[in-house]
């Protein structure tokens, strides 16, 4: 595909053209040592001046500020969707384990977490959207004006529906991680003690075993985020949805650099975040892990 430089050159610009182009683009000094440039570049990066896009003609930080919010509008309702979708599906699996329906989701989260997202969401893009009710393109309705109406927030979900359910039947792997957590749990000798307690099944199953068993997903889920980040790129592209997934895709095919380096800083910059909050809100999660050793039994 080759680089920037022969992409401008099969443009018609000049050697002398595209040094300046370059230069006009990036946040550093090319003719510096590399050392001196990357400390030029990070105080920028730190700055909040990704430098401007080649490709697009206007700053990288403009672009992925528009860019980013639609991002996590999708991802944000995947991770939440999927994570009790997981914990509903996986607890059930555990209840009738060995049976038709153990069997049955297990199969399926099997063969549908072992699809790509680009693979789903082409056959969603052509049963859904080709013959079906949802668009194929866009993050928004045409023609309607940006507002709190239901026009344009209905509008808005029907074009995120498909990237949606793309990530969702993808995360069935999640159920699988919940029932090996569910079956587990209910081997401890607590859950015998609860029973000749004489404790109902409905306190025994939300007090005892989905706490416990939802422990280990709790930091999975906010892990995956890298993955969806990941995903979205491919995603995005399919569903032509202009999110930060979408600008990354069209730098990498452009050989945008300073939009791509800038796309990959949000994403990692997300990805540190995300642990981070796993870090920090998870003794809220399992006083355990926060040095209390208190029997709820």
């Amino acid at each position: 595909m080759g680089s920037m430089v022969s992409r401008l050159a099969q443009q018609g610009y000049n050697p002398a053209q595209i040094r300046a182009l370059i230069e006009s683009r990036l946040t550093i000094d090319p003719d510096k040592p590399i050392p001196a440039a990357y400390a030029e570049y990070t105080i920028n990066m730190l700055q909040g001046n990704l430098g401007e896009s080649v490709y697009y003609a206007e700053p990288v930080a403009d672009i992925l500020a528009r860019a980013l919010p639609w991002t996590l509008f999708v991802l944000s309702w995947a991770i939440f969707i999927s994570f009790f979708i997981g914990i509903a599906v996986g607890a059930l699996m555990a209840y009738w384990e060995g049976g038709k329906l153990d069997v049955g989701l297990t199969s399926y989260a099997v063969i549908v977490g072992s699809i790509p997202y680009y693979v789903l969401a082409i056959l969603l893009l052509i049963f859904l959207a080709y013959h079906g009710p949802f668009p194929s393109s866009g993050r928004q309705p045409a023609g309607v004006e940006p507002g709190f109406t239901w026009v344009y927030i209905s509008g808005i979900v029907e074009h995120a529906a498909l990237p949606i359910i793309s990530m969702l039947v993808a995360s069935g792997v999640a159920s699988l991680g919940m029932r090996g957590n569910s079956i587990r749990v209910l081997g401890e000798d607590y859950l015998r003690v609860a029973r000749l307690r004489g404790l109902s099944d409905i306190r025994i199953s939300t007090q005892y075993v989905s706490r416990n068993a939802i422990l280990p997903m709790y930091t999975t889920f906010l892990i995956s985020i890298g993955e969806m980040f990941g995903g979205s790129v491919v995603l995005e592209q399919v569903f032509q949805y202009r999110g930060l997934g979408f600008y990354l895709f069209s730098a990498l095919n452009q050989r945008d650099y300073p939009l791509m380096m800038g796309g990959f800083v949000v994403i990692t910059v997300a990805i540190v975040i995300a642990l981070l909050i796993a870090d920090l809100t998870y003794s809220l999660v399992d006083p355990r892990a926060g040095g209390q050793n208190n029997e709820s039994y």
